[in-house]
């Protein structure tokens, strides 16, 4: 039986204020607020709460049938907590109908697989804690940023404990075979690979609304028809894509809502079911490994990484970025400005922005006037926050000094873990016999009966009768 594994991205970059050369050192605030609200509030507006609105209708019009994953990255929830709560209260109501996983992804949706893996880890861990805190439910698959992957990634996340790993179903990795299956890490087989079919996945999230294309308009049952008529070995269709294609990249004046609203009963009709990440990965034998030793992503034709990473600009503010000794002073350090700054400045965006790439579709920069312009401003910042880790950590301290230092503290975390639980232990304990102790103590308290008062002697009013009776003798 045909199965679509359904999956939107959730992520929104800090959007960064113009930093001069001449700021380096006074101001230590990177960001524009004015910008990251109305950027949130327009996006929530014309994607995000429609489109939620409508997954939530079908995940109650289909009940079970009905299946959608979503990855959140740990600077977007922030955004959203703050400027549109409402998305994470939808994102709640679609979790409570039992429709809907959760996937673990880098919290700054930035590039540190690529460059160090105590740095990816560290915020892969940060960013699945964040999710069991807001829908409670931990993650057990894992999507790198723009699904970013190759073989020591898929390694990476056997040790981290994930099943398993979404990825980009390119060509030039493929080759002659099919998305259409499960796939595992050849340096982990117990990881097992969903990739994506860009085809399919660009027919809604690039194609709908083009005119020119010959297949438009698109129509659900003929959509389902192409999925349903596939060969018979192929069960395997994974549907990623941003969720703001829905709304922003192509125009809820297209009708896309209606076209998503149909697809579970068009599936429906023909025989074709929908199912979590999770639910695929424990379900389906791997045909075997699918070996990728350069990184591949979804992003651009060339499904690589050269869209961050393809000229000197890029791979000069990248090294300086995950220099060694940087991400090591980040790790160690205990200030959560500078780690929240860290998470900001890492996003992805930031060196999508200095690209050089011509590209297929209109590409935004924000302000910025060209990449030269995004790369000077961005060099800026990241030499005001380098100084300022410089002045928590003097250059003076050795690596070693510093990880032995972060070592001790670790320990000490742990030392007080086994405490804490020793202290919970003993009071449960004590708990089981504070009844009968009260019980003994209040007995014990128990004043003792007053004696009852002695009754009054009669010759206490004696002298009175004595002394009347005188005087009356006297009279």
């Amino acid at each position: 039986m045909k199965t679509i594994c359904l999956y939107f991205e959730i992520h929104q970059p800090v959007r960064l204020k113009r930093y001069r050369f001449f700021d380096i050192g006074t101001d230590h605030y990177y960001y524009d607020d004015y910008e990251n609200e109305r950027a949130i509030a327009e996006t929530a507006e014309k994607s995000y709460i429609p489109t939620l609105t409508a997954l939530l209708e079908m995940a109650r019009e289909h009940g079970q049938f009905f299946k959608v994953a979503f990855s959140l990255s740990g600077v977007a929830m922030e955004l959203l907590e703050t400027y549109a709560p409402e998305v994470i209260d939808l994102l709640q109501q679609l979790n409570d109908t039992g429709c809907v996983e959760f996937l673990a992804e880098p919290y700054s949706h930035g590039l540190s697989s690529l460059a160090n893996e105590e740095v990816f880890i560290e915020e892969t861990k940060r960013q699945a804690a964040k999710i069991k805190q807001v829908f409670g439910k931990a993650p057990k698959v894992l999507r790198n940023s723009s699904l970013i992957y190759n073989d020591d990634i898929g390694a990476l996340a056997g040790r981290m404990g994930f099943k398993g790993m979404i990825a980009e179903g390119a060509k030039h990795i493929l080759g002659w075979k099919s998305p259409h299956f499960v796939y595992s890490c050849p340096l982990d087989p117990s990881v097992k690979l969903l990739l994506r079919d860009y085809v399919l996945s660009d027919d809604i999230s690039l194609r709908f609304n083009d005119s020119s294309w010959n297949e438009y308009p698109l129509f659900a049952d003929r959509y389902i028809g192409k999925i349903a008529s596939l060969p018979d070995d192929q069960q395997i269709v994974n549907i990623f894509m941003e969720l703001c294609a829905i709304g922003i990249f192509q125009p809820l004046s297209s009708n896309i809502l209606d076209f998503l609203k149909a697809l579970p009963a068009q599936a429906k009709a023909q025989n074709v079911v929908f199912a979590t990440p999770s639910e695929i990965i424990s379900k389906t034998k791997s045909v075997g490994p699918m070996e990728i030793v350069h990184p591949v992503s979804w992003n651009d034709e060339e499904r690589d990484t050269s869209c961050w990473l393809g000229n000197g600009m890029q791979r000069e503010a990248f090294g300086k970025l995950y220099n060694e000794w940087l991400a090591g002073r980040i790790l160690a350090c205990q200030d959560r400005r500078l780690k929240q700054d860290w998470d900001r400045i890492q996003a992805s965006n930031n060196f999508r922005f200095m690209t050089t790439k011509p590209a297929s579709v209109a590409m935004f920069r924000s302000f910025y006037e060209s990449p030269y312009d995004a790369f000077t401003n961005y060099m800026n910042i990241l030499g005001d926050f380098i100084k300022r880790v410089q002045n928590l950590f003097p250059i003076e301290v050795e690596n070693d000094e510093l990880n032995a230092l972060y070592t001790t503290i670790q320990n000490q975390g742990v030392e007080l873990n086994v405490k804490d639980n020793e202290i919970s232990r003993l009071k449960a304990r004590l708990e089981k016999y504070e009844p009968t102790v009260t019980e003994q103590t209040k007995e014990e308290q128990k004043p003792a009966p007053k004696a009852k008062a002695a009754p009054k002697k009669a010759t206490k009013a004696a002298p009175k009768k004595a002394a009347k009776t005188t005087t009356k003798k006297k009279q």
